[in-house]
């Protein structure tokens, strides 16, 4: 059940927003598995300056069309099963649109304790939900 968040510049329309909600979503569930409605994103679009995304050295250019992705979820996967999601995101994203460049996705685990799905429990504890296999 990973929680992503998705932060743009202004200037996408709603469908646009909605399309890379969804492609991101897509490439998780085909790569990890999980089901369709483990589907938790948080969208934020900033104003033109609010964003910072420079190339860490690597040399390219990035446009205002980038989408800074920070992935949440539980520890356990391989590099390998990360560099695949990565893959994934990207060539999902790149079918509405969005150029290499401008996927950046930062990747933050955690444990099962970490989680409330609601009503001040910790489901993943409690057994109200299965710890997501990896």
């Amino acid at each position: 059940m990973p929680l992503i968040r998705i932060d743009v510049i202004e200037g996408r329309s709603e469908q646009e927003l909605e399309a890379v909600s969804q492609a991101i979503h897509t490439a998780v569930v085909a790569e990890y598995g999980i089901p369709e409605r483990d589907y938790f994103h948080i969208l934020t679009v900033h104003p033109r300056g609010q964003i910072v995304a420079q190339d860490a050295g690597l040399g390219f250019e990035r446009s205002r069309g980038i989408v800074m992705i920070q992935i949440f979820t539980q520890e356990g996967r391989s590099a390998v099963a990360k560099t695949s999601l990565f893959e994934a995101i990207h060539n999902s994203l790149a079918e509405v649109g969005v150029a290499s460049e401008d996927v950046f996705i930062g990747y933050m685990e955690n444990g099962p304790g970490d989680w409330s799905f609601g009503f001040g429990r910790a489901q993943y504890i409690t057994g109200e939900l299965a710890v997501p296999k990896r």
